[in-house]
């Protein structure tokens, strides 16, 4: 029977997605489904979310277990076909907030910190360290599995299992999906957008819209840049850094202002405050929403259980679709991050890039995209390097190579000096061990 191992089964809302879409897939509905967690309040809410689900919508095809722990993993991963990782080491409390805090000390402010930056740094370590043990009980228990890879630092985690273990793996997430459609929305071009044609192509949360024309192949561009220019130039608006993109470096990328604010030393600088007010940025974003999630929760959970009548669409995740590419054989497009092994020609080879993918019964296959424009690709640059660095100190264990990715982080680098970024990342490699997630 097909098996599809859920980690990170707490994530309920995301789970109930990713699950609801397989259970509304012909190819993947009669399967076993693997919860797992380390949780066992938060997995227990979940299992019953599946449980009614499954009753309600598939007729009660699959097959719904949980297992709860460590000591329980490897047989959630036992026999797997798929694996959906999801998982947030640490959660909010203690470890987002140890992610800016600290740093906010030695006056480093962030927006989301789960990417890039200092945040993304320590979140990519700890999870890496948890994400090792995953490895080597899926190349035992599972060794023909495909990772299916939702958690972020994406490049980062991706590029160190891609690398460094016998997992096949590809990083997914939702912005390729929504990219063109959420731009062309926001400046008034909705009817172009049925039948359009595109690439995206770069690294993950920052993948280029380098192409993008109508049904009948005029270029929409010139109007893009047109509109975003006016656009930022009249009004405040929640796009504003990404529409500097455009004006700038003369293309549009994949996720929010909130994150790209924090992935280069351009938009947030400690002595220009007048920056971040126009460019709209909101600082300590993350923490806030993570903030006001955890408030919801229990109203959230009584509106998805809907007294029993919990039901779902399809939704546009990527795994279901992978999934019954790989057991159908009939293809299926992505935005996949992968191994870059010469797909862009003007980027490392060993960087995790995120390209349009072919899906069939015989994998996942990139498409080739050759260079990126120049000013593109030494944007990403600036971003691979930190994520090149933290999976080296990773792999090796190494705190001096998690000074280099700091120091090197581009909003890192612009803020602190040399000497400040050694003192922080020494204390917030302490805070995370005495909260019991140890980066190595």
């Amino acid at each position: 029977m097909l098996k599809i191992t859920f980690m990170g089964a707490g994530s309920t809302v995301f789970c109930k997605n990713v699950l609801g879409d397989s259970m509304l897939t012909p190819a993947l509905r009669e399967c076993e489904i693997a919860l797992y967690d380390i949780d066992s309040d938060r997995l227990e809410e979940s299992y019953l979310l599946i449980s009614t689900l499954n009753k309600n919508v598939n007729e009660s095809r699959a097959v719904i277990k949980k297992y709860l722990g460590v000591e329980n993993r490897k047989d959630a991963l036992r026999d797997a076909t798929f694996v959906v990782n999801a998982i947030q080491v640490g959660l909010y409390d203690p470890c987002t907030i140890i992610d800016f805090e600290i740093p906010k000390k030695y006056g480093l402010r962030q927006t989301i910190g789960d990417t890039l930056g200092i945040g993304g740094i320590f979140r990519g370590l700890r999870t890496i360290h948890v994400l090792k043990g995953f490895a080597a009980d899926m190349e035992e228990v599972c060794p023909n599995a495909w990772f299916l890879n939702y958690t972020n630092p994406m490049a980062i985690l991706a590029g160190y299992m891609q690398r460094y273990t016998k997992v096949k793996t590809v990083g997914l997430c939702h912005s390729v999906q929504v990219c063109s459609e959420g731009i062309m929305k926001h400046l008034g071009l909705e009817d172009k957008l049925d039948g359009r044609i595109e690439t995206i192509a770069g690294i993950n949360h920052m993948a280029w819209l380098l192409d993008i024309r109508d049904k009948d192949g005029n270029d929409l561009y010139p109007e893009i840049k047109r509109r975003a220019k006016e656009k930022n130039a009249t009004a405040k608006h929640w796009d504003m850094v990404r529409f500097d993109y455009i004006d700038k470096l003369g293309y549009y990328c994949t996720e929010s202002s909130e994150h790209n604010a924090e992935y280069n030393y351009l938009y947030i600088k400690e002595n220009r405050p007048e920056l971040i007010e126009k460019f709209n940025i909101p600082l300590d974003e993350y923490p806030r929403r993570c903030i006001d999630q955890i408030a919801k929760w229990q109203s959230q959970k009584e509106e998805i259980m809907a007294g029993g009548n919990v039901t779902h669409t399809r939704s546009r995740e990527y795994a279901s679709y992978i999934m019954e590419a790989i057991v159908t054989g009939v293809p299926y497009k992505i935005g996949g991050n992968v191994l870059n092994s010469g797909l862009i020609s003007n980027l490392p080879s060993n960087a995790c890039v995120e390209v349009p993918c072919l899906v069939d019964n015989a994998g996942i296959h990139p498409t080739y995209i050759g260079e990126l424009p120049p000013q593109c690709a030494a944007m990403n640059m600036t971003n691979i390097n930190v994520q090149l660095l933290t999976i080296a100190a990773a792999h090796e264990m190494s705190m001096e190579h998690v000074y280099h990715a700091a120091i090197l982080d581009p909003h890192t680098g612009s803020q602190l000096s040399t000497d400040e970024i050694v003192a922080m990342c020494d204390e917030l490699r302490s805070a995370h061990e005495a909260a019991g997630y140890p980066i190595f």
